[in-house]
């Protein structure tokens, strides 16, 4: 443990990460540099997480705004995929992951730093995304987990060791009956813990965050347009964004309008199931939007092909392997398809539900209402040629027919 001279860790100024820095400075008698990366939680958490690190003697302290990265480099492509793990996550936390450990890479070669280190479980998927970034980025990079190694396995034995080691503690909140862990970016808020790690029990409606309930959203809806180019909303009701404006007005309409809850027993990488409470209005219109320019734009086959890939890109994002050579080939692929995946789309925000109710596009449409309509299409579409294919198709379903017929006999 000696030869550890610094470490960097991420830091959130929370109970877990605060008792982790001490507990560093103890047991590897280490420097200890906090990274606190800005995705979109909310100033509230920065600042005070900069106080709790200076009065506890990390030597170095980085606050960084990540949020224009976080959502151009890694949410935008992976909503190019349509990407949803086991049909109902949108992968919030996942996705934040790999930013996170590229950035701590970075700050423990600009510090000379030996080690890094993070607060995640032995039980959660987390520890499993920090590591296998850190180490895709810098392979000899060494990770020191705390809840791997130290014997502090109860949130009654955390606040022991933080009174025994005058670790500022809010025991306002660590008294409450039940306490949620939560996680917040720019994309999504998450729950767990409490009264959700009994996966009968409806959520208290207190516990949630950014959304109104649905009963209470407001009674008149609200209709957005959304430009796309190559695949990304580049503007909203006809002004221009970057990709960091765009999901924090998608995130404040949403949530007005009681968009993107969701409850949800996900299977885990370590092998165990956990439920955890969701608020994504960004991500739930940005999903269904995408889907809905891919519709008019994308070829068939294209699009079906997407399709086929996207669980599996998903786990890729879900289990951690975000920097894999695998995923980065998906990318590929998916960005390609994305060329013609221009135009525009129309949605109604309506208590808990987003609605398509329009979508265009001047340059890439492939529908075409010559062929498509009801209508004399005056020849150009000839229904008798459908004759053809449906006998082709149905050849070996006849054949196997007749030839178990005659068996039978």
């Amino acid at each position: 443990m000696n030869d550890v001279k610094k470490v960097v860790l991420a830091y959130s100024g929370g109970l877990d990460t605060s008792i982790i820095l001490r507990w560093l400075q103890d047991t590897y008698h280490c420097e200890v540099v906090t990274f606190t990366a800005d995705i979109g939680q909310g100033d509230e958490e920065l600042e005070p997480a900069r106080a709790k690190a200076e009065t506890m003697g990390a030597c170095d302290i980085f606050i960084d705004d990540l949020t224009g990265e976080f959502a151009r480099d890694f949410v935008f492509p992976m909503f190019r995929a349509n990407a949803i793990y086991e049909g109902e996550y949108l992968l919030g936390t996942s996705i934040a992951r790999p930013l996170i450990a590229k950035r701590m890479v970075e700050i423990a070669r600009e510090t000379g730093a030996d080690a890094i280190a993070h607060g995640a479980t032995g039980k959660g998927n987390d520890q499993v995304r920090f590591e296998l970034g850190c180490y895709a980025l810098q392979p000899d990079i060494r990770v020191i987990a705390p809840w791997r190694e130290w014997d502090l396995l109860s949130r009654e034995k955390l606040i022991t060791y933080a009174g025994q080691h005058n670790i500022p503690v809010d025991f306002k909140k660590q008294g409450q009956k039940s306490p949620y862990s939560m996680d917040a970016n720019l994309l999504h808020i998450s729950y767990e813990g409490g009264i959700l790690e009994d996966p009968w029990d409806e959520p208290e409606e207190s516990m949630w965050r950014w959304t109104v309930s649905p009963e209470a959203a407001p009674d008149t809806p609200e209709w957005v347009e959304l430009e796309y180019r190559q695949g990304d909303i580049v503007a909203v009701n006809g002004q221009t964004m970057a990709p960091a404006d765009v999901m924090r007005w998608l995130n404040e309409a949403g949530g007005r309008h009681g968009i993107g809850r969701a409850d949800i027993v996900e299977n885990r990488y370590v092998g165990m199931k956990a439920r955890g409470c969701y608020e994504t209005p960004a991500g739930t219109i940005m999903l269904r939007a995408h889907r809905a320019i891919e519709s008019l734009t994308l070829d068939r086959e294209v699009a079906h092909l997407k399709d086929e890939l996207m669980p599996r890109y998903a786990s890729l994002v879900y289990n951690g392997y975000w920097w894999s050579p695998e995923r980065e080939v998906l990318q590929g692929l998916i960005d390609e398809s994305q060329q013609y995946v221009n135009g525009r789309v129309r949605i109604k925000l309506y208590k808990g539900n987003v609605t398509v109710v329009g979508r265009k596009s001047d340059t890439d449409s492939l529908f075409d209402p010559e062929i498509a309509t009801f209508e004399d299409d005056e020849g150009a579409f000839n229904q008798a040629d459908a004759d053809g294919f449906i006998k082709l198709n149905a050849l070996r379903l006849r054949s196997a027919t007749r030839l178990r017929q005659r068996g039978n006999k």
